[in-house]
């Protein structure tokens, strides 16, 4: 009898993919120890395409030497999900108690019936990407509440961005709830930070553009707070009189190359002399002149 005995990441994912033949082709491979989709085929009683379905979502979930799978890519959201007919929809709904609790809550966040487009976007996700009824449940919350969090209350999310925010937890390889509940709660610390800092840049009244995220996205990556960045917010503002992102960058960037993260390393190593403390002496000699030839101006004309 073969004994087969996954640890338990492999059986995470495997689980997570919700797809028996998923599973069934990997203890195949187990045994078997290199793919041949017609002999698996044969030996799993599947068709060809059911088995080239079942490996390719093997592949994606990179399981190691039990399948050898190609170079690991990432999955564009570009990229479409297969076509599934409304036949394949119905069956799905009214026998798979899973897929039928994704419809229902995701009826519940938009209070309306789903569209057929709307369904077969649905199951391309639970189906093609492998994400498990609540895993899937969780990231429609989760888009719901960060849109209406950036656009106002009572907005909602097009099934379009849960599209694009599936495909972007399946290249980080959120597989389980645990997984998306620690990306979830960086993510809100993320955009705590990218919120202090905005404020930090007197920018108020208006989302960032995208360019200014990515900015500021770096400016976190490379380990700088609020209050660093508002020390070379500045000196940008004080030298060129407005925030122009580009020179505010080349200053972040030469801290960040010698090493200089804190406001306390900042005033350390990169102190500036107030432009002040030479400019009043150069200003009280000018004064001097100007008031000894008016005397002497004044002298002679009496």
């Amino acid at each position: 009898m073969l004994n087969i005995s996954p640890d338990n990441y492999i059986a995470d994912k495997l689980i997570a993919a919700h797809d028996g033949d998923v599973a069934l082709l990997y203890i195949w491979l187990c045994r078997n120890g290199s793919f041949d989709g017609d002999k698996a085929a044969r030996d799993l009683c599947k068709t060809a395409r059911e088995i080239e379905v079942a490996y390719e979502k093997l592949s994606r979930l990179d399981l190691g030497s039990a399948a050898p799978v190609k170079e690991k890519k990432l999955i564009e959201p570009e990229e479409k999900l297969p076509e599934y007919t409304a036949k394949d929809i119905v069956r799905r709904s009214s026998c798979d108690d899973g897929f039928k609790a994704v419809l229902e809550e995701a009826q519940r966040i938009y209070g309306r019936m789903l569209s057929s487009s709307d369904m077969k976007t649905l199951f391309g996700i639970y189906d093609h990407l492998g994400f498990s009824p609540e895993l899937l449940c969780l990231m429609m919350n989760y888009c719901a509440e960060l849109f209406a969090e950036k656009y106002g209350s009572g907005r909602l999310p097009t099934m379009r961005s849960i599209e694009k925010e599936a495909y972007a937890w399946a290249n980080r390889e959120i597989l389980t709830l645990e997984q998306a509940e620690e990306y979830i709660a960086n993510a809100a610390a993320r955009r705590s930070d990218m919120g202090k800092i905005q404020e930090a840049l007197n920018i108020r009244g208006r989302a960032l553009s995208a360019t200014e995220s990515k900015y500021i996205s770096s400016w976190i990556d490379m380990g700088f707070d609020t209050e660093a960045l508002a020390i070379a917010y500045d000196r940008t503002v004080t030298n060129t009189g407005s925030l122009k992102w580009g020179y505010m960058n080349k200053i972040v960037l030469s801290w960040h190359e010698k090493g200089i993260h804190t406001p306390e390393e900042i005033s350390e190593k990169d102190s500036r002399r107030p432009a002040s403390a030479s400019g009043t002496a150069e200003s009280d000699v000018d004064l001097d002149y100007l008031k000894a030839v008016y005397e002497k101006v004044k002298n002679t004309n009496k």
